[in-house]
């Protein structure tokens, strides 16, 4: 079924209310960590419930799980009664347990259900899983949680439903040498009398006499899905941050913790920044972060014990690439944010199902960048919130695949698919509209008031919209409703008149062909504007003024006149995009050209990316955004190259099937606007350094001008990696590496090119710089080393979690894209049956693989071979890839002649 309708009415299988869960008892313990007995547990879980209608039947979510034996004391006056369950069958589709009792149990009494069963710690990423390491060359374990979204019932049966909310007791019993971590701090750690576990029947595995018993202090009242376990071998650094004062620690495998510092550096901070501007103090006693060696997400924020993904937590300073800096402080902030906002008993997360999944995440989104602002503020993350986030949010809202922010879901496997842009980059786009506009303080008060007011109390969206309303007087609930229950957004169209300037808004599709019943949302667009004192020829001053929002589809601004300067959506604040005369759009240009303090970077930026999709869309044309672009030869801010680039990347991608000669005089284009300012940067870094930016620039130019074929830039990476990959690693410093191996593969890179990158993504010293060497790897051009890297790819010899960096890096490569397309169809089951075990992975990988085509052949073709293939874990981004690939065939039909004259025209060709 296409969630598509925001008023669609969504049957969710979800357990019924006959019993409410109020507190679990959890013990695991006999685990199996060698694999000798298939990586098992055993587990007894009691959970007192009270039981709100009579019933002889209790459904409980399981899967993967074996229930042994399971038994019920009831209180009714006082009295207790205990019996066993007559029968234990399991829906496997559903995930759902029945327990059959002989005699129903009293409505309004109390009861502990106790049940005895077995689990496997398995090597899907998900419930309690483990993943493998090396350690003085033997393959080490860490055994960890990732319950998010429906994975607990993977660990222990359980009330898998975030509204479901329970206190947690937890023992585990493991091996004296382990590390054990929960969400709270241990309660009590002793040894394993004569090897039992803690009082349980059974014998002990062998080596009993080396266990302890870890158990933890009860936490506060949450979700089963933020319930979390550690074991491993671990070491740790630690710091206190001060309001409130409690440990944080930063937990890696043996080796690691040196690279750890970062993080920890920044969680200590973040804690005493959001406790500040919440008001609100941290909740727990301690805050626990752990680097896992495999890890489908990039992070979740279990509360109090954070997981992470290597590349999100760690950064080795002297040999990381710089870009993730930055990574592992905004991530480490996104996961702290929800710590007030998700987890804790101040939460909208308490809601009945995952349909407000997005201000969970969209809020942490915005609040972790808002974190990051205020710890590096040279970093300027807001201009790079609009080349990434916001464009990616727009990216994908423009496709009739997309869904509403708040969007209605049934099952698991369509929870999974909404941890995607809408739900994070449009949800934190849509609020930090909203802030702009009613003031970042008020913003941030009503969310204080909101969190106070509802603490230990399920909330929605329409509760925080109140807050904020009766904190900024504003009608919060009337800008936003719209944008958060219908899918898409507006473009507005500006036409210059004589008697001022019209703006009509309408849906923005990126195909353009919007139907009239897709027309029918009047948005509330906050159309701050940037405006000029004179002339747009004289403009030497420019000042923000905002003026009432566009509440209906047509209005007319008199007070704009034509020949006068203005841009709307002053900064990009606002979550839409706008289509200008060709006349406006080249008069921006050129002021934006004159001097750069006339329109901000994200203003710029904003230019570059409507002027972008107004030619994929066929609202205006693609001439249009290659007159603006080569503009702006003097660009000197990262962001807005970043946006350049990008877009003169998707032309050439999407272009791949058309003349040699059209691509050849792309390249030349990109060469002439990237190259000069590349190799002003070069390749040496200043001895005392420089601005995370400026590395940023330097790296992306670089890059650019070397793909496209820039001879000087090609040469100088070409003899440096020569001389990297002979020993001498001060030639290539770490930010470059990955630009560097990129270059040399895709010019004419060899097979002992190829073996020498694959040898560094090997032996890298750190987990980031395999990454850059593994997407490096997929450049290559050579067919016979394509297949090499599919076989590879096929074979297992990537981690499961990183297979979509190979597989995107071939799709974007015009040679591997086709190839990989074949070979996708060729090996689909063995696909399914490898990494395809990880609805999340496989979520991901699918669109890497296809979304890059641009012909209607391709579109096609991809719907065949699925037409008759079980697409239920990624049948979304499928839609979306689709949409996504019939848009550009679209573009490139339409577009081709004009660009193949504009670039005649500018002698390019």
């Amino acid at each position: 079924m296409c969630l598509t309708d925001a008023n669609l009415v969504v049957e969710r299988e979800v357990l019924p209310n006959w019993v409410k869960p109020s507190h679990y008892d959890l013990k695991l313990y006999n685990f199996d960590f060698t694999g000798a007995r298939g990586f098992t547990y055993d587990g007894v879980v009691t959970i007192k419930l009270d039981i709100a209608e009579a019933t002889d039947k209790i459904l409980i979510n399981s899967v993967e799980l074996k229930l042994t034996k399971a038994s019920i004391v009831t209180t009714v006056q006082k009295t207790e009664q205990q019996v066993s369950a007559t029968d234990i069958t399991l829906d496997e589709t559903k995930q759902i347990a029945t327990l059959q009792f002989p005699d129903k149990l009293s409505q309004g009494a109390q009861a502990d259900l106790r049940i005895e069963f077995q689990g496997v710690l398995n090597d899907k990423m998900s419930g309690f899983y483990r993943s493998k390491y090396e350690l003085d060359g033997k393959t080490q374990y860490m055994f960890s949680t990732q319950f998010e979204a429906t994975d607990a019932r993977r660990a222990f049966p359980c009330f898998d439903e975030p509204a479901l909310k329970a206190t947690f007791d937890c023992t585990v019993t493991v091996p004296d040498e382990l590390t054990a971590l929960g969400n709270m701090s241990v309660k009590s750690e002793k040894p394993a009398k004569d090897g039992k576990k803690g009082g349980e029947k059974g014998p002990g595995p062998e080596g009993a006499e080396g266990l302890k018993i870890v158990e933890f202090e009860r936490t506060p009242v949450m979700s089963t899905y933020l319930l979390a376990f550690v074991v491993a071998k671990m070491e740790y650094v630690e710091a206190h941050s001060t309001n409130p004062n409690i440990p944080v620690r930063v937990y890696t495998t043996p080796g690691l913790s040196s690279t750890a510092n970062v993080a920890l550096n920044a969680a200590t901070k973040i804690i005493n920044y959001f406790s500040s501007v919440f008001d609100i103090p941290y909740a727990l006693p301690k805050c626990d972060l752990v680097a896992v060696p495999e890890f489908a997400m990039g992070a979740m924020e279990n509360w109090g014990l954070i997981t992470y993904r290597t590349t999100a937590v760690l950064f080795d300073e002297g040999k990381s690439d710089e870009k993730y800096r930055q990574r592992v402080v905004y991530v480490v902030a996104h996961e702290l944010a929800h710590q007030w906002f998700g987890n804790c008993i101040y939460t909208v997360v308490t809601m009945e199902f995952w349909d407000e999944l997005w201000l969970n995440e969209g809020f942490a989104t915005w609040m972790g960048w808002l974190a990051v602002d205020h710890l590096e503020p040279s970093w300027k993350v807001w201009d790079q919130f609009v080349s990434s986030s916001l464009q990616t949010a727009l990216h994908l809202d423009s496709l009739r695949g997309s869904h509403p922010i708040e969007v209605p879901v049934r099952d698991a496997l369509q929870i999974n698919q909404i941890f995607d842009a809408i739900s994070y980059q449009k949800g934190a786009s849509s609020i930090r509209m909203l802030a702009s506009h009613v003031g970042v303080d008020a913003f941030l008060k009503g969310v204080s008031s909101y969190l106070k007011k509802h603490s230990y109390s399920n909330a929605h969206t329409a509760d925080l919209w109140s807050a904020i309303s009766e904190e900024s007087g504003m009608d919060v609930g009337g800008f936003m409703n719209n944008w958060i229950k219908n899918i898409g957004y507006p473009v507005l169209d500006i036409v210059d008149k004589e008697d001022g300037t019209t703006i009509t808004q309408r849906r923005f599709l990126s195909t353009g062909d919007v139907k009239p019943e897709e027309d029918e949302t009047v948005w509330w667009v906050p159309l701050a504007l940037r405006v000029g004192a004179s002339g747009i020829s004289s403009l030497s001053k420019v000042d923000i003024e905002k003026i009432t929002a566009l509440t209906e589809k047509e209005t007319t601004l008199p007070m704009l006149k034509k020949g006068e300067f203005f841009k709307f959506n002053a900064d990009q604040v606002g979550v839409y995009r706008v289509n200008y005369s060709p006349e406006r759009l080249a008069a921006l240009g050129e002021v934006a050209a004159k001097d750069q303090s006339l329109l901000s970077p994200s203003d710029r930026v904003g230019l570059v990316a409507d002027a972008a999709l107004m030619g994929i869309s066929g609202f205006g044309s693609t001439s249009g955004l290659l007159e603006l672009v080569s503009q702006l030869k003097g660009e000197e801010n990262y962001v807005v190259w970043e946006q350049v680039c990008m877009r003169l990347s998707g032309l050439r991608s999407a272009w791949f099937e058309q003349s040699e000669e059209v691509q050849a005089a792309l390249k030349r284009l990109t060469r002439e606007l990237t190259g000069p300012k590349a190799k002003e940067l070069g390749f040496e870094y200043p001895a005392k350094g420089e601005s995370f930016l400026t590395a940023q620039l330097r790296t992306l130019l670089i890059s650019v001008a070397g793909h496209a074929g820039d001879e000087e830039i090609v040469a100088e990476a070409r003899k440096r990696f020569d001389a990297f990959v002979n020993g001498d690693e001060s030639t290539i410093h770490p930010n470059l590496r990955r630009a560097v191996y990129g270059i040399v593969l895709s010019q004419g890179g060899s097979a002992a090119d190829f073996d020498a990158v694959l040898n560094i993504y090997r032996n890298a010293p750190t987990d980031d710089a395999k990454e850059n060497a593994l997407a490096a790897l997929g450049e290559i051009k050579d067919i016979e080393l394509i297949n090499k890297l599919l076989g590879m790819m096929l074979a297992g010899e990537f981690p499961t979690q990183d297979i979509h960096t190979p597989a995107g890096m071939l799709a974007a490569n015009y040679v591997g894209r086709k190839r990989q397309w074949e070979c996708i169809k060729e090996n689909w089951t063995r696909i399914t049956q490898s990494f395809g075990a990880n609805p999340v992975v496989l979520n991901r990988f699918v669109p890497a693989v296809v979304n890059k085509f641009s012909s209607e052949d391709a579109a096609e073709d991809i719907r065949k071979f699925f037409e008759d293939k079980d697409c239920a874990a990624f049948s979304k981004a499928l839609g979306q890839s689709l949409d996504a690939i019939s848009a550009h065939a679209g573009w490139v039909k339409r577009d081709a002649g004009a660009v193949e004259t504009w670039l005649d025209e500018h002698k390019y060709l």
